[in-house]
């Protein structure tokens, strides 16, 4: 239950440093849907990366730090499935029985990703938003899976004037990014992105769009590489699209 209209907002290391923008985006939706947002500047990383790469020592010592940079009272924002499915799920092999596991437990069942907040929390849908073309959506791994969201982006993109939504063949097969496998597979990797962008294209899709940056980054990069004529879109800067900066 939201209090008062109020939310914190948890931007991820990954939009900070590359995608600042989204980061102002999701504020400025969060603001037209009513709410009062709060960003707490100390704020880092929720310890994904250390985590998946089996760090677990150090990913329970940036986790550690989330929660105490988050109250456990209110409710948090995130424009990133990946972030929110590593705090409400992976934070159960960090935390479970430690001295912050009630505190732990108050903030995971306390955070969600942007869209499911909009949709199932306070039930907003249309900002006003207008983007041409015709567009698909890339279901990432961590919304589909741990966040279990599906039609909530689909729907806030319907709203969203002049956007036309098609399916893509394989939208719920991952982008092959998978943090550090794509470094350590990078042909398997590669070949993944290619595969789905190459389904975007198929559709005739001037924008591939998704809740999450990193697979977008990874996206982005095939794109730009060969010079494909598709861009890749955050849901946040879609919703704040032809408003937000009037």
């Amino acid at each position: 239950m939201i209090k008062n209209n109020t939310v914190e907002v948890f931007i991820p290391c990954f939009i900070d440093q590359l995608y600042p923008q989204t980061a102002f985006n999701t504020i400025k939706v969060l603001e037209k849907a009513g709410c009062e947002v709060i960003y707490n500047p100390e704020q880092t990383c929720c310890g994904q990366p250390a985590y998946n790469a089996g760090f677990f020592d150090e990913a329970k010592k940036v986790g550690a730090k989330f929660l105490n940079d988050f109250t456990d009272e209110r409710t948090i924002v995130s424009p990133s499935a990946s972030c929110t499915g590593m705090v409400k799920h992976g934070y159960n092999a960090l935390f479970t029985n430690t001295v912050v596991h009630n505190r732990c437990r108050n903030i995971q069942s306390n955070i969600f990703e942007l869209s499911d907040f909009l949709v199932n929390i306070i039930k907003k849908d249309y900002f006003g938003a207008e983007l041409e073309g015709r567009a698909v959506y890339h279901d990432s791994c961590s919304g589909l899976r741990d966040c279990h969201i599906k039609e909530e982006p689909r729907q806030l993109l319907s709203k969203v004037d002049g956007l036309e939504l098609v399916e893509m063949k394989d939208t719920d097969v991952c982008c092959g990014f998978g943090g550090t496998f794509a470094v350590k597979f990078d042909s398997i990797s590669t070949a993944m992105a290619e595969q789905k962008v190459y389904n975007a294209l198929e559709m005739d899709a001037d924008y591939i769009i998704s809740t999450d940056v990193s697979c977008l980054l990874h996206l982005q990069a095939y794109i730009d590489k060969h010079n494909l004529p598709v861009k890749t879109m955050h849901i946040a800067d879609v919703l704040a699209h032809g408003w937000a900066n009037i």
